[in-house]
């Protein structure tokens, strides 16, 4: 760290330098190079730099344990068999974007009790109906 420190001191004395250098003589090149040279030397230092603070957050970040969510399967485990978050039966209730509501699957007062969904039919069941083919007649679309 402290090595560092000093080498961004030494870049920045040496970018103001070469700065103050090319100010009073704009058109020397050697002046105008020198700037260049220190400004990237500069950038260098400051790359540097950010990489040890990219490097700190990661240590600091490894240091703390983030607790690893359930699996989606264990959600359906904790309220029987076909169980939905809550998250779910809160937006079915009408209670999205209520803090203090999410997870309260009781009805309102004024709702009326929603009758069961049937089971079976959707996508989940793997069947898919076909509609039986209509004929076309001359006239109807295609474009031709």
């Amino acid at each position: 760290m402290e090595e560092t420190a000093q080498r961004l001191r030494t870049a920045a004395d040496n970018c103001i330098k070469a700065y103050e250098q090319w100010a009073t003589a704009r058109k020397n090149l050697g002046a105008r190079e020198a700037l260049q040279e220190a400004v990237h030397e500069l950038r260098r230092v400051n790359a540097r730099l950010e990489i040890e603070v990219a490097a700190s957050e990661r240590e600091e970040i490894t240091q703390r344990q983030i607790p690893i969510p359930p699996h989606r399967s264990a959600h359906r485990r904790q309220g029987g068999e076909g169980a939905l978050p809550d998250f779910i039966t809160a937006e079915a209730n009408g209670n999205v974007g209520d803090d203090d509501s999410v997870g309260n699957s009781q009805p309102d007062a004024n709702e009326q009790p929603r009758a069961p969904r049937p089971s079976g039919g959707g996508r989940s069941s793997g069947g898919f109906q076909r509609r039986p083919m209509r004929s076309r007649t001359p006239n109807e679309g295609g474009g031709e």
